[in-house]
């Protein structure tokens, strides 16, 4: 029987979309995720110490504290697993709600924590719930934003976490004060907080609606069809613009569900090396960043003598700089590319991690100054781990997009997130320096051999469209990508500089500079100004700063002073 086919211009006609209020919803309903997880991560490593009190009412020792992490990791691996077929099976939307519900039950159990086995379990379950929404989200968000802005969007989103780190470090500054809370009650006042939140977000992902892209794949090209008319017609309501129709078309055909033979040989076969690519990217980030911040708090106790009740003053500026790397870099993914960025970001905090272990091996850091040290690398490892996310979910096909994102958070984390902190807990109670150090510079190297793959295999993705980047399984044979996978790059696997079809100043960036030389053609104008005649805001995060700095650069227009511009 020969199967449906049906052509389509769903993924034209979202990546055509200005950047709108919708846009924005779909932003806060499913990347606020990642504060829960920053929340959830941070309250734990900085109730460390409290949790080891007798008077907790848990009497964790320090290696328990560790293996209770380790708990929170392999249930965020297997969660992702489990959650992410079902992804890929049953839609976006029905998992991102499903794995949020699943938090929302076991962190507020967490809270009612009486023995260590019940608080490993619950640790577990909430580590499944936040795992499940790794991969359900991010290959969401990857399909319902536009291509021009989707590398900084998704960096914002996943840099999201240290926003929720924050607050958390933030929160148990007061939970943990005994003259406000009783030791047994303020850790967990702590988890319940972020139940709270989450029932919040749970509020607005209501209105996010299923992925269009995943719909024409599973034989409902119709419902893609009208799903993607009312978006426009939300859009162009909140925008006031007229869109234009697009032309690109691809031509899909219906097709069952994809089984795990396929996404097996689609990752060794199809794409062996974007799978090393994957794996790199993630062991390194995931050990770097479990390795180090689940046993902050036990580092800063035992070789500094900081408190329980205040460490969280240590672990703000650490998130604070987390949080601002993807905020600052983020715009560089989308402009200087996937490679260089990633590549730098990983090397670099590597390089900077090496040297904070030889300065802590020697006692040449008190405890502001190692905190100093870790948020220079974080400022970069941030950027780099976020990114990790934003390749596999680019660089493999559409139908097995949210089970890929599952497999390489679970094998990265699983290799990386729970050996890291359970070696590192046993590292701190050694008391010894040259101990801990060494962990460092485990977790430096693997995330430099991570910068290392990135220059060899890495796939240039920036501003081209997802179907461009990998088409679809379902495509029908003579719909090839525009670059193919071998053709347009130096391994096989990411263009060369230069050499792509897809230039940095593609259609969008031009319409936007133009836009800009003729409203100053008509008088100068600030920044504001210029911003807000041109309705700029809905061009997407940072597409306006981009496109003034590139018209100044080319000489087009002049800065006259006082933030006022005009055309030359």
């Amino acid at each position: 029987m020969a199967q449906e086919t049906a052509r389509t211009d769903v993924p034209a006609r979202m990546d055509r979309l200005p950047w709108a209020k919708w846009h924005w919803t779909v932003v806060l309903g499913l990347g606020t995720v990642w504060i829960l997880d920053g929340l959830e991560v941070t309250i734990v490593g900085a109730l460390g110490e409290r949790l080891t009190d007798p008077e907790s009412g848990l009497r964790l020792t320090e290696a328990e504290v560790g293996i209770a992490a380790s708990f929170y990791v392999l249930g965020a691996v297997l969660g992702s697993l489990f959650f992410g077929y079902l992804t890929d099976r049953l839609g976006r939307k029905r998992l991102f709600l499903l794995t949020l519900a699943l938090y929302l039950v076991a962190t507020v159990l967490t809270a009612f924590s009486f023995s260590a086995w019940w608080f490993f379990l619950m640790r577990f379950l909430t580590g499944a719930g936040v795992g499940g929404e790794y991969a359900a989200i991010n290959s969401a968000i990857d399909e319902l934003v536009p291509a021009r802005v989707r590398g900084r969007v998704d960096l914002i989103v996943n840099g999201s976490y240290w926003l929720g780190a924050a607050v958390g470090a933030a929160l148990t500054l007061v939970l943990l004060d005994p003259r406000l809370f009783a030791l047994d009650i303020g850790w967990r006042v702590a988890f319940a907080l972020g139940a709270v939140l989450g029932v919040g977000i749970l509020l607005v992902r209501r209105n996010v609606p299923e992925s269009p892209r995943w719909l024409f794949t599973h034989g409902r090209a119709d419902e893609a069809d009208k799903l993607v008319g009312e978006i426009e017609r939300k859009v162009e309501e909140q925008t006031g613009a007229t869109l234009e129709p697009v032309s690109e078309r691809i031509e899909v055909k219906q097709r069952g569900t994809v089984g795990f033979g396929t996404v097996g040989k689609v990752l060794l076969k199809t794409y062996p090396k974007r799978t090393l690519l994957g794996l790199g990217l993630f062991v390194g980030q995931a050990f770097l960043y479990n390795a180090v911040y689940f046993t902050q708090a036990l580092v800063l106790g035992r070789f500094f003598g900081i408190s329980g009740a205040t460490v969280g003053g240590y672990l703000v500026p650490l998130a604070v700089g987390s949080l601002v790397g993807p905020l600052v870099l983020g715009k560089l993914f989308d402009t200087i590319g996937r490679r260089t960025m990633i590549s730098v970001c990983y090397l670099g905090s590597g390089v900077l991690l090496v040297g904070t272990g030889l300065l802590f091996q020697h006692g040449l850091l008190t405890e502001t100054t190692l905190t100093i040290a870790w948020t220079a690398v974080f400022f970069l490892a941030s950027a780099g781990a976020s990114a990790a996310y934003l390749t596999v979910s680019e660089i493999f096909p559409l139908e097995i997009r949210a089970m890929a994102i599952a497999l390489f958070y679970s094998v990265g984390t699983g290799l990386g997130g729970i050996i890291g902190p359970a070696l590192f807990g046993v590292l701190v109670e050694t008391g010894d320096p040259a101990a801990v150090a060494i962990g460092y510079y485990i977790g430096a190297g693997v995330m430099m051999l991570g910068g290392i793959v990135e220059i060899v295999l890495g796939v240039e993705a920036a501003q081209r469209s997802l179907e461009d980047v990998a088409s679809p399984l379902s495509a029908s044979a003579d719909e090839k990508p525009r670059v193919s996978s071998k053709d347009a790059t130096r391994s096989g696997y990411a263009p060369l500089p230069g050499t792509s079809d897809y230039p940095s100043a593609g259609p969008d960036d031009q319409r936007e500079v133009d836009a800009i030389l003729t409203a100053l053609r008509r008088e100068p104008l600030t920044k504001a100004e210029l911003r807000a005649r041109l309705g700029a805001a809905q061009w997407g995060p940072g597409r306006f700063t981009a496109a003034l700095r590139r018209a100044v650069a080319d000489g087009d227009v002049r800065e006259l002073g006082r933030g006022r511009y005009c055309s030359r």
